[in-house]
């Protein structure tokens, strides 16, 4: 019997990207896991002081309220770092986001169903999961139905930073684009079912200075405005307005991140960057390095009550959906839905890959924290005891999952470590490591 061919380089799924690709994934990685260390470092911060004997200080100081009130902007330094600071998070979102439709992994369709797909899984089995567990709990529960449903991409870095895994390139590729789409999808859920008391004329208003904002930065090339002085006060004036219409203040950041020129027009003048990438180099280590471990200290700090308390607040349904979502539905809808995929179309792992491989970064998808925490916020409110335990549940199913994924990454590491090898070998001395100019080649050949 005559051997059937091997599929072709374009239908294997976890393939090396293109080398400049690898190279500024690798870049967004290094920022992300220095800021999933400050991330660890403000919650365990949050935790003790909210703990110990100076808790009343720790709160008292989460409460303090300041901002203009005839605007409706005055809010305690809790709702500043949820409603303020995250939208700087969710703007780099939206960047990376559109970036990775219109220039990266996303924009050819081959490329982007797994993850995609994946993505999509990895949202909805957690939240089918959680529904189910608390059907009989009563309709308050019921409004958490989304906090299991977030990867936290700066916490699963600074888990693998702390193991010490050499992921290879393809790997970190799939896990940087599955949160990408996974953020697209919180912004959502947020935007549609976590909003309330809709006021039109408001969310009309918004749309004034997001149009200025997004004039000034598509104008052409040499008349393109870059200043921050204009463009910052424009995105302050759209933020407060959206912030007033009862749509949640962090959808803003996305919005104004779309309206962001992704591509360089290739003009004289033009820097080799487009605008998107530029904004995104310059802010994200605002984001990763401040914003978000400025809102996790905020928003981690949980009266624990000791053991007793502990143990209370992990028999809540709400508390028992969210981390069997987080360690299995993440798990399961990931890898099922990548499996699924793969077999469906007929594709297959790259070379040296395999699925346990794909279940280990599967289970590292269920390490949620800061958008699961802004959720939470959302949808119990700060004064709810559910609010307390849902964040207690994304703590410890985020430290399950990651203590898992931890166990299965290590065991590869030995076979990591060749691949990583191979991935910086340039035998040639082009610059470029041989093993992206041979993945370059096969797909030239397969265009």
């Amino acid at each position: 019997m005559a051997n059937r061919p091997l599929p072709a380089a374009s239908s294997r799924v976890f393939s090396r990207s293109s080398f400049p690709e690898y190279q500024r994934v690798l870049a967004i990685l290094r920022t992300e896991t220095v800021g999933g260390a400050l991330l660890l470092a403000a919650t365990v911060a949050a935790l003790v002081w909210a703990n110990s004997p100076l808790a009343d200080g720790y709160f008292a100081l989460r409460d303090v309220k300041i901002g203009y009130a005839p605007w409706h902007l005055e809010l305690s330094l809790g709702h500043w770092a949820s409603d303020g600071l995250l939208a700087v998070f969710f703007f780099i979102a939206g960047l990376e986001l559109k970036r990775e439709f219109l220039a990266g992994e996303l924009r050819r369709p081959a490329k982007a169903i797994v993850p995609v797909a994946a993505a999509v899984g990895g949202v909805a089995l957690p939240a089918l999961i959680y529904v189910l567990l608390n059907l009989g709990s009563g309709a308050e529960t019921l409004k958490g139905w989304a906090i299991p449903t977030a990867t936290d991409i700066a916490f699963a870095l600074a888990v693998l930073a702390v193991i010490n895994t050499h992921l290879p390139a393809a790997l970190r590729t799939f896990l940087l684009t599955l949160a990408v789409v996974d953020d697209l999808i919180a912004i959502g859920i947020i935007a549609f079912f976590y909003s309330g008391g809709l006021e039109p004329l408001m969310l009309l208003a918004a749309a004034v200075p997001l149009a200025l904002f997004a004039f000034l930065v598509n104008k052409p090339v040499q008349k393109r405005v870059r200043s921050w002085y204009l463009l910052l006060p424009l995105a302050a004036a759209t933020w407060a307005m959206v912030h007033a219409s009862g749509i949640h203040a962090t959808v803003a950041g996305v919005l104004l991140a779309f309206a962001v020129p992704v591509r360089a027009s290739g003009k004289e003048g033009e820097p080799a960057a487009g605008l998107a990438e530029t904004f995104e180099h310059r802010l994200r280590p605002l984001s990763a390095g401040f914003a978000v471990p400025v809102f996790a200290f905020f928003s981690a700090g949980v009266a624990l009550g000791g053991g007793e308390g502990l143990g209370a607040a992990l028999r809540d349904p709400v508390a028992v959906g969210i981390v069997l979502a987080l360690v299995v539905g993440k798990t399961a809808g990931v890898f099922c839905t990548t499996f699924l995929i793969t077999k469906t179309t007929r594709a297959r792992l790259d070379d040296g890959l395999a699925w346990i491989d794909v279940a280990g970064l599967a289970t590292l998808a269920g390490v949620g924290f800061t958008v699961s925490l802004l959720i939470a916020e959302l949808g119990f409110g700060t004064d709810s005891p559910h609010d307390d335990h849902a964040k207690v549940a994304i703590l410890a199913g985020s430290l399950v999952a990651a203590v898992l994924a931890a166990v299965v990454l290590k065991a590869r590491n030995r076979h990591y470590r060749r691949v990583a090898r191979e991935e910086q070998a340039d035998d040639d001395g082009d610059g470029v490591p041989d093993a992206f100019t041979r993945a370059q080649d096969a797909r030239s050949a397969n265009e």
